[in-house]
């Protein structure tokens, strides 16, 4: 059953969004977090791929003999706490489920090697075959609103503690765990994963943002009709006319925007710069398209 609000009422926007169809919500977080354990029993942990947590359990199995999935709960664990006591009872709340979820889907799969032969398969393709995988599942959690604890907690916290962006935090926590398993395993797995880190992070940006199918053209020309003219009648798309002013001349000018199927990014372009070649203009990926009929 669809949530509703009234629409002035902001404080419960976030709300509704979480309540609105919340057992697809919870079905698609249990898949994600079985694809991220199912990821590293394959993948992660047979290749010495280190990162976050699960990179710390990979070389504790390793210099000490200890279960992945044990080490995993008692951090994740100890961030709960952490997170409930630096980041507030919410976020301790969204991180629970998850926390507790993921080490145990990892000891549920601890055996799935036996059933699955990979043969002489080169590692580079495991472990992108793993990044891809986490990815996804990382993907699809963060964008149903939940998180599985584990080294997020910590980046969270320095972010917050330390007065620097998210992005620096992480190139922080994950720059001392990968490390780390330099010195465990050497430069291959440090190669490869830092190769893992980078490919998860785009797959899980494209599944939280989806991918480009539009370009949005925002125009600014001195032959402003016939840039309008060639949109509206060759490429046939719809032309939204602005009210600028430059800051520094104080000049007043139309920007002209325009958004259109990506195919048609390059006739666009080409046949905006040969109506004006002096055009300003900027072009930006559209990831979602609405409305405007």
């Amino acid at each position: 059953m669809f949530f509703k609000i009234n629409v002035f009422d902001d404080k419960k926007i976030t709300e509704a969004v979480y309540n609105n169809a919340k057992l697809k919500r919870y079905s698609l977080f249990i898949f994600a977090v079985l694809l991220q354990a199912l990821a590293f029993n394959i993948f992660i942990l047979p290749c010495d791929i280190i990162f976050g947590i699960s990179g710390i359990s990979v070389i504790l199995n390793e210099t000490l003999n200890l279960t992945p999935s044990l080490i995993i709960l008692l951090a994740n664990f100890l961030l709960i706490i952490a997170s409930y006591t630096f980041l507030g009872k919410e976020n301790a709340k969204k991180t629970i489920l998850g926390a507790l979820l993921y080490p145990l889907f990892v000891a549920l799969t601890s055996n799935i090697t036996n059933y699955i032969d990979l043969g002489n398969t080169e590692v580079v393709v495991l472990a992108l075959a793993g990044a891809v995988l986490n990815g996804l599942g990382t993907g699809i959690v963060f964008k149903e609103g939940f998180t599985t604890g584990g080294s997020d907690v910590l980046k969270q916290i320095l972010s917050e503690y330390g007065k620097m962006p998210l992005g620096k935090a992480t190139l922080y926590v994950e720059g001392i765990i990968v490390i780390c398993g330099l010195f465990v395993f050497g430069w291959e797995s440090f190669i490869y994963s830092i190769l893992v880190l980078a490919v998860i992070s785009f797959i899980t940006d494209k599944v939280l943002i989806g991918i480009s199918h539009f370009k949005t053209f925002q125009i600014i020309t001195t032959k402003e009709n016939e840039i309008k003219k060639f949109l509206l009648n060759q490429l046939r798309h719809g032309v939204t006319v602005l009210e600028g002013h430059g800051a520094y001349t104080s000049n007043k000018q139309k920007i002209l925007l325009c958004t259109l199927p990506t195919k048609e990014y390059f006739l666009a372009k080409e046949g905006i710069l040969l109506i004006d070649p002096k055009a300003f203009f900027i072009v930006t990926d559209a990831y979602e398209v609405r409305g405007g009929e």
